[in-house]
This record gives C-alpha cells, sequence and structure tokens, in this order.
C-alpha cells in the first residue's frame, strides 16, 4: 500500500476516514432520493398538468432538497474540522506545528489520484474492514518520535550548558566574596593583637556570614539543572551575602576608630604625653643655655 505515499498506519486512517464519508454520502442521497419519491407519491396522482401546477412542485422540490444537500454539505465541513482538531491535537503534544495547502485541495491530479484509491480499495477487493481500520480513536502519534525526543535532548544540553555558565560566574562571585571575607578577618585579628585585650563582637557576624556563605555555595551546586527563578534566587541570597560583608566591615572600620579613641583617653596615654611636654619644653631651655656659650662669629 503506498498509492497515497503514506505508511501503513497513516494509509489505514485514510481508508477508515472514507469509509465513513462513504456511508455518509449514501445517506444523503437516499435522503435527495426519497424526496423526489415523495414527490412521485403525493402529487403524481393525476394524468396531466398544468405548467403552473408543474412549477409549483418544482420548487417544492427544489425546495426541500437544496435545505438537505445544504445541511448535508454544512455537516461536512463541521466534520472535517473535528478531524482537523484531532491531529492538531495529537501535533501539540509534541509541540509540533502542522500546515495546510488549501489550493491543494482542488489539484485535479490528485483528487483522481484519490479517487482511484477509493475504486481500488473500496470496490475491486471488497475488503472487510479490519481491526487496525476500526478504532475509535486516533493512536498517539509514534513516528517521529525519536528525532523529536533527540531535538527535545539537544535543547535541554543546550539550557545546561547555559545553567553550567552561569553557575561558573555566580560561583566566581562567590569566591570573590569568600576572599573578601578573609581579608576582613585577617584585618579583624591585627586589630585585636594591636589593641590587646579589646574585642570585637564579630566573631558570631563572621561564623553566621560563613555559614550563609557554605549553604548558598551548597545551593549552587544544586541547582545545575534548576530553571531560571532558582538562579535568581541564588543571586539574591549572593546579594544579601555582599550587603553583610559590607556591613561586618563597616562594623570593624567603626570599632577601629573607637579604640583608637579609647586609648588616646587612656591614663598612660596622658602621662606620656606629658613627660614628652616636659622633655620638650627641657631641651629648649637646655638649647637656650648652650647658645650663650656659644662664640660669635
Amino acid at each position: 500500500m503506498a498509492e497515497l505515499g503514506l505508511n501503513e498506519h497513516h494509509q489505514n486512517e485514510v481508508i477508515n476516514y472514507m469509509r465513513f464519508a462513504r456511508f455518509k454520502r449514501g445517506l444523503c442521497l437516499k435522503t435527495v432520493d426519497s424526496c423526489f419519491q415523495d414527490l412521485k407519491d403525493s402529487r403524481l396522482v393525476e394524468e396531466t398538468f398544468t405548467v403552473d401546477e408543474v412549477i409549483d412542485m418544482l420548487d417544492g422540490l427544489q425546495t426541500i432538497v437544496h435545505s438537505e444537500v445544504e445541511s448535508e454539505l454544512i455537516n461536512t465541513t463541521y466534520t472535517n474540522v473535528l478531524l482537523l482538531r484531532q491531529l492538531f491535537s495529537q501535533a501539540e503534544k509534541w509541540y509540533l506545528k502542522l500546515q495546510t495547502d488549501v489550493s491543494e485541495l482542488e489539484n485535479r491530479e490528485l483528487l483522481e489520484q484519490v479517487a482511484e484509491f477509493e475504486k481500488s480499495e473500496f470496490t475491486s477487493s471488497n475488503k472487510k474492514p479490519s481491526a487496525d481500520l476500526i478504532k475509535p480513536k486516533l493512536a498517539p502519534l509514534n513516528e517521529g518520535g525519536s528525532e523529536l525526543l533527540n531535538k527535545t535532548v539537544a535543547c535541554l544540553q543546550e539550557e545546561n550548558e547555559k545553567l553550567k555558565t552561569r553557575l561558573k560566574t555566580i560561583e566566581t562571585q562567590a569566591t570573590a566574596a569568600l576572599d573578601e571575607k578573609s581579608k576582613l578577618e585577617k584585618s579583624l585579628k591585627d586589630l585585636q593583637m594591636i589593641q590587646g585585650d579589646q574585642k570585637i563582637n564579630a566573631n558570631q557576624d563572621i561564623t553566621e556570614l560563613e555559614n550563609k556563605v557554605a549553604a548558598l555555595k551548597c545551593q549552587f551546586e544544586k541547582t545545575l539543572n534548576d530553571s531560571t527563578a532558582n538562579q535568581k534566587f541564588l543571586e539574591e541570597n549572593l546579594v544579601t551575602t555582599k550587603h553583610d560583608l559590607l556591613k561586618v566591615q563597616d562594623q570593624l572600620s567603626t570599632a577601629e576608630k573607637e579604640l583608637e579613641k579609647k586609648f588616646q583617653q587612656t591614663a598612660a596615654y596622658r602621662n606620656m604625653k606629658e613627660i614628652l611636654t616636659k622633655k620638650n619644653e627641657q631641651i629648649k631651655d637646655l638649647r637656650k643655655k648652650l647658645s650663650k656659650y656659644e662664640p660669635e662669629d
């Protein structure tokens, strides 16, 4: 079977639809025949008729036949729309977009090919419908599934590469944040060594910051295949971490200034300042005394 250029499954579906169309066509023809028969039985009871009577009978028959044919054509149109709807629905499940060429519907060569196909299937062979030809529903589209699956995998791989690149960028930012945190820790240790037992209550903030950065890094590794929304959430966490770092840096700067101010207010600092002032005055007095004994030029 290759008269229509389709595979066996699709050609069987075409045969099934043509069988349905032939059945509907037969009903329509029977209806038209019954209209003429009704006219014969109800009106043609006399041997002779006037011209007006013949015209009246033909007009009535025309009205009835016109109504029946119009109704059947409309019903055929709606039936074709439902068939197209089934095909398009299946295609959309596979993310496909089908196209139709209406001009091909009036291609005489193709129409004759369909007529020959119908003749060979329903006139010559007189075959009974098989189980494959009377399915109540359209089967899922299996043909071309591998190709579509490969395309889907390719798209997922491309998206995965983008997520990897994004993750590397965020990891670089996280590493920079960790380096900055290490510098702040070193500055804090140096300040504690210089100022003795004056301690800054920043250990808790640093611990919390380390926990946040560790949790953020763990979250980065888990979001390799996550959506863009998860990436945005990680970026917000990174911004929050940077804000925390700036906050700790500001606290360290403030604490350093306060310690410097406290150190200048200690008794040892004031005593040393007084001693230096006295020494400077003594040096001035000695210089004055020495100037008296220097020979004049």
